[in-house]
């Protein structure tokens, strides 16, 4: 039986330079990513809208522009932002209309109350949460729209657990425990909602492979994690390796209104 890594420490709590790290895997690979990462829910899209009007909405840690492409599809106007400038080629493949920034988080360089919404699709563990926070009040107009939205196996079913643990599946965060936004935001609202993503072997390892957490080891623990994987499915599991399988998966959301402006 393969050794089982812990799972990793909520993502929030990730210091500097761990962070720095961690997301410098993304600086190349983007379609590698692109071609394995799911989109969102439709119910997850319409609570970042929460039945609002919104014109112009900052996508920030865009990456490839997954939820980008949602959120024009819902007829917004959509700058997105990343520090990726491969990530933001991809996107532009898929969305050349978007006007782009290759930049943090933390410092855009967009006009000050400029966006309805701001939105962070599996990214705002790659920020420093009080300087990234600062930032979004800057650009939001009063009364707009943070939204922090993450997909993620769903490890409250025992196999996918376990699953997540061999993956090393570093985006698992605790639904009940809100992320810190600041003083210029109200209480965040959440949501999550259950799906199901349908994966054989080689998908799970695609899957793998677009990981920080696997981009940034060694061949040694890359192999190691491959074979544990190999093991858990086929073996443990009794999945043929060509098997597609229902893999439970949730999206979990919370949505923060910027505070008015004294």
């Amino acid at each position: 039986m393969p050794e089982i890594p812990a799972l990793p420490k909520r993502a929030f709590t990730m210091k500097a330079e761990r962070r720095t790290d961690l997301a410098s895997a993304y600086e190349v690979g983007a379609k590698d990513y692109d071609s394995i990462r799911p989109a969102y829910p439709r119910e997850a899209l319409e609570f970042s809208l929460a039945g609002r009007t919104a014109k112009l909405a900052i996508d920030i840690g865009c990456g490839s522009g997954i939820f980008t492409a949602q959120l024009i599809e819902a007829g917004l106007v959509v700058w997105a932002v990343d520090p990726s400038a491969d990530m933001l080629s991809v996107l532009k493949e898929r969305t050349p209309q978007v006007h782009t920034v290759c930049a943090s988080g933390e410092s855009t360089g967009l006009p000050e109350d400029s966006a309805d919404l701001i939105t962070y699709a599996q990214a705002w563990h790659w920020v420093d949460p009080p300087l990234a926070s600062a930032e979004a009040a800057r650009l939001l107009h009063d009364e707009g729209s943070l939204v922090l939205l993450w997909n993620q196996l769903d490890v409250q079913v025992p196999w996918v657990h376990r699953l997540a643990r061999i993956m090393h599946a570093g985006d698992v965060h605790r639904p009940e425990l809100a992320p810190p936004l600041g003083k210029d935001f109200s209480t965040p609202e959440s949501g999550v909602w259950h799906w199901f993503m349908k994966l054989d072997l080689h998908g799970i390892l695609e899957l793998t492979r677009s990981r920080s957490y696997y981009r940034r080891s060694k061949e040694e623990t890359r192999t190691k994690v491959e074979n544990n994987l190999r093991w858990y499915w086929c073996e443990h599991l009794g999945y043929a390796a060509e098997q597609i399988v229902e893999v439970p998966y949730l999206t979990h959301a919370w949505r923060a209104r910027r505070r008015v402006r004294r």
